[in-house]
């Protein structure tokens, strides 16, 4: 344990006001330019993810590089039996609407990331996981989301392929049996930049208007 204080660091209005533009600007991208990523920013990432918040200090996340042809193959593989098996779920206009969509960019991107969450980690001795042992999850979640912002810092675009059978991941890359995936991830350069959402510039879904929702009286 370390015994070194630190005076915590002040984040002035211009950071402010960068952060929010940064969480904003932050998109699911699915169209990249196929030149390459450095190595050192991918692994720059990383380390900054693994900086996330996790369920009693777990940190259950697990960042798999999937650099092979045959891996990759077997994931576009997946890709197409889950997209065609999600296809026949919708009928009519939005059938339509869900064909007209680019859902992925497992051809274009130069980096795959497969992001499990390690259900056997003895880290953290089980912490806040009793009652809620999905906060496992969670915890991965928040890596990726610290993984995706900082990406967005550095010009580099992230999309998540969820259209996926993930126990087939998990086999295909021959993991370990106790891994779930979580995020598939396609990241490198985008293609284009747009201050909206890809899904609601095609019609698909409108944002919504969030509000605190207070309690019910009883």
């Amino acid at each position: 344990m370390s015994d070194v204080t630190r005076e915590p660091p002040h984040f002035d209005a211009s950071f402010k006001a960068l952060l929010a533009e940064l969480v904003r600007w932050r998109r699911d991208v699915r169209r990249f330019r196929t030149d390459p990523v450095p190595e050192e920013l991918i692994e720059q990432l990383l380390t900054l993810a693994a900086h996330a918040p996790s369920v009693g200090f777990c940190q259950p996340w697990r960042f798999v590089l999937v650099e092979s042809a045959e891996g990759r193959a077997a994931i576009i593989d997946n890709f197409k039996r889950a997209n065609q098996a999600a296809l026949g779920g919708y009928d009519g206009e939005r059938r339509a609407l869900y064909v007209g969509l680019k859902l992925e960019g497992l051809t274009q991107a130069p980096v795959h990331l497969a992001v499990c969450a390690d259900e056997g980690a003895e880290t953290g001795h089980r912490l806040g996981r009793a009652t809620m042992p999905e906060t496992l999850r969670y915890s991965v979640v928040a890596a990726i989301q610290t993984f995706w912002l900082a990406a967005r810092a550095e010009g580099l675009g992230v999309g998540w392929v969820s259209i996926l059978d993930p126990a087939a991941v998990v086999r295909q890359l021959e993991l370990p049996n106790d891994w779930t995936l979580v995020a598939y991830l396609c990241v490198g350069w985008p293609e284009e930049e747009h201050d909206d959402p890809e899904l609601e510039r095609h019609g698909w879904e409108t944002r919504l208007d969030h509000t605190v929702i207070k309690p019910l009286k009883r």
